[in-house]
């Protein structure tokens, strides 16, 4: 499927043929729509493992998803940008961030958690993965990233897409959307002294992530350790203000019933 140098000559013209018009606005259609059907499959994955976390252990290391299409116009640009030919098969072969998918967590321990889960799913591939948390980037900027490669089944073929996952925590996407607005204010050219201060806000919220993780990994330690006292209790039984430990035999016998 390729958009042939001819079509893309004839585009300039001021009259451009019906049916070739067609084939064109069909061909790009068809080829953004497996980028949004890959996105459908993964949303569908993310989810699943979502509820089912939430039915079994009545929690969920996954908080919400945002997924995002970036537009033809938007591709294009970024081809010339890099100097690539124009055709479809140069935009699959050289834009690998048409579809995206970010997955926000609570703790930096669920990162690790969900990327991990969907690696073990059989039918996605991982092409890349870059972790930004480990080493952040020198602006400060936290995330896990995923290029991760999607089967697509449609009518008459399956076609394997593409899709960008970056996996942070709530306080990582805080600062990373609000670093994003101060450079679009700015038109990227964003003063020094405010650049000192997003990277210090951005080991801030690492600071935060980490407390956090620290306050997670007690209060399940309690629970822990209350969940083991109440085991305990349940080997005893109280008759007439005496208490008696159920003997290990009768326990095994009810252990293989």
């Amino acid at each position: 499927m390729k958009l042939m140098e001819n079509n893309a000559l004839d585009m300039k013209k001021d009259f451009v043929p019906m049916e070739q018009l067609k084939t064109f606005r069909d061909e790009v259609t068809r080829f953004m729509m497996t980028y949004k059907f890959a996105l459908d499959e993964m949303e569908t994955k993310i989810d699943i493992l979502k509820q089912e976390f939430q039915t079994l252990h009545d929690y969920s290391p996954i908080e919400h998803t945002k997924s995002r299409l970036k537009s033809p116009e938007s591709i294009v640009n970024k081809l010339v940008r890099k100097n690539h030919d124009i055709s479809l098969e140069s935009i699959k072969e050289h834009i690998r961030d048409i579809a995206g998918l970010r997955i926000t967590c609570s703790f930096i321990s669920d990162i690790y958690k969900v990327s991990e889960m969907l690696q073990q799913q059989s039918d996605l591939k991982v092409l890349e993965m870059k972790d930004y948390i480990e080493n952040p980037k020198m602006n400060g900027y936290r995330s896990l990233h995923l290029l991760i490669e999607v089967p697509v089944f449609l009518s008459d073929r399956t076609e394997h897409v593409c899709v960008e996952l970056q996996i942070r925590t709530i306080a990582m996407d805080f600062w990373a959307s609000l670093e994003h607005k101060i450079f679009y204010k700015y038109n990227q050219d964003v003063p020094g002294e405010l650049l000192g201060e997003l990277k210090a806000a951005a080991d801030s919220a690492s600071s935060l992530d980490l407390q956090m993780e620290r306050l997670q990994h007690e209060v399940q330690a309690i629970k822990d350790a209350h969940s083991s006292e109440e085991r305990e209790m349940l080997k005893t039984i109280h008759i007439n203000g005496q208490q008696f430990r159920i003997p290990g035999t009768l326990l095994d016998i009810l252990g293989q019933n």
